[in-house]
């Protein structure tokens, strides 16, 4: 499934909203991807396992 940048991203009328978590590692910018078991971030392969 390919996803727009856009839909990372809520704006409202107090401002811009990131829907997504930011890699610890990368910083700003790069977004961990939602998988069913963890969260990955395909820039630098950093991993968050879900309990």
């Amino acid at each position: 499934m390919i996803v727009g940048i856009h839909e990372f991203y809520s704006i409202t009328e107090k401002g811009v909203k990131r829907m997504r978590e930011t890699c610890p590692r990368c910083g700003p910018g790069v977004f961990l991807a939602e998988h069913i078991n963890r969260k990955t971030c395909g820039k630098c392969g950093y991993t968050e396992f879900k309990r």
